[in-house]
């Protein structure tokens, strides 16, 4: 008897930006190559979209064999994504994020450092802190507990957030021509 779904598999759809960028030790940047997910949920009460951002499952620091280091929302001298406060029904105070923006950073044990960015515009919602004291949370429950951010698009660009990202089956067949394009 198959199990059944979890509710990330039953409440969203999941989307995928392949990465361009290889990570290199000690000061990498990018997501290896491997990209991250966005899960997308239908909020019925507003009537727009939420974007959990994750991990794609190819992604190196999810591999076995790395362990993560250290986890830092803190971007730059004057940006700290943990200073994000949200308040009432129009999210007032949320940061604005780019396509480009960086999310955070993450740092393995064998000194790569890779930066997740935010892959779609919109307000930066929460970030998930119990991350930065659980940091093997993000390897071993990727998808649910170990969610990176949470983003709102703007409603208007609600419909056009998922251009220039893969489906799962899409994903699965970049990853598969990486793969046979390196041996």
């Amino acid at each position: 008897m198959a199990a059944a779904p979890g509710g990330a598999e039953r409440y969203f759809t999941r989307w995928y930006k392949p990465g361009t960028r290889r990570a290199r030790g000690g000061r990498g940047r990018g997501s290896g190559g491997h990209g991250f997910s966005q899960l997308q949920r239908n909020n019925y009460i507003s009537f727009c979209r939420i974007c959990v951002i994750t991990l794609a499952e190819a992604h190196p620091l999810l591999q076995s064999g790395k362990t993560i280091k250290s986890i830092n929302y803190q971007i730059s001298a004057n940006c700290s994504r943990l200073q994000n406060k949200v308040s009432g029904k129009s999210k007032r105070g949320a940061q604005f994020l780019t396509e480009l923006a960086p999310l955070c950073r993450i740092s393995s044990s064998d000194g790569e450092e890779y930066t997740i960015y935010s892959c779609i515009r919109g307000r930066l919602i929460e970030v998930n802190e119990n991350i930065l004291s659980n940091p093997a949370i993000l390897q071993e429950k990727p998808s649910t507990e170990g969610y990176i951010a949470v983003v709102l698009p703007k409603f208007e660009e609600s419909k056009s957030i998922t251009q220039g990202l893969l489906t799962q089956k899409e994903y699965e067949e970049v990853l598969l021509k990486r793969l046979n394009s390196s041996s």
